[in-house]
C-alpha cells in the first residue's frame, strides 16, 4: 500500500497541483494585500472617506456586552460571538475575487497567446487507424 501511495503522489498530476495550491495560496495574499492596502482606501477615498471594513448591521442588539456598546469596531463585536451581517467585509471580499478572476484571464489569455497551437489534421484519418483497417482487410481476404 505504500509503494501505491508513493506513485500516487509522485504522478505528475498530483505534484502538478500541489504547486498550483502553493502559488495560489500566496496569489490570493498578494490580491488581499491589494485591495484590503490600495485599492479600497482609494475607492473609500472617492466615495467621501467611506472605510468599507467598519459598516455592518447588528443583527441583536442584546448580544452586545456592555464593554462593546456603541463600539465600530467590527473584529471585536465577531470576537464576541455579537450576530453581524457585515456587508463592508463582504464587499471587500467581492473586490478581491474580481481581481483575481481578471488576473487570472489576462494570465490565461497570455498563455494561449504564447503557447504554439497544435497542427490541424486535414489528412483523414491517422495513419494507425489506416495500417489497422489494413490489417482487417487482409486478415478477412
Amino acid at each position: 500500500m505504500l509503494t501505491e501511495f508513493k506513485a500516487f503522489v509522485m504522478r505528475g498530476n498530483v505534484m502538478d497541483l500541489a504547486i498550483a495550491v502553493i502559488i495560489g495560496a500566496a496569489f490570493g495574499k498578494i490580491v488581499a494585500s491589494l485591495t484590503d492596502d490600495l485599492l479600497m482606501p482609494i475607492i473609500g477615498t472617492i466615495l467621501g472617506g467611506l472605510d468599507f471594513s467598519s459598516h455592518f448591521i447588528i443583527l441583536n442588539q442584546d448580544k452586545v456586552p456592555p464593554a462593546l456598546a456603541g463600539s465600530t469596531d467590527y473584529a471585536a463585536l465577531k470576537k464576541a460571538g455579537v450576530p453581524l451581517l457585515g456587508w463592508g467585509e463582504f464587499v471587500t471580499q467581492a473586490v478581491n475575487f474580481l481581481i483575481a478572476a481578471f488576473v487570472i484571464f489576462l494570465l490565461i489569455k497570455a498563455v494561449n497567446r504564447v503557447m504554439p497551437k497544435p497542427p490541424e489534421d486535414v489528412a483523414g484519418d491517422p495513419a494507425d487507424i489506416v495500417l489497422l483497417r489494413e490489417i482487417r482487410d487482409s486478415l478477412r481476404a
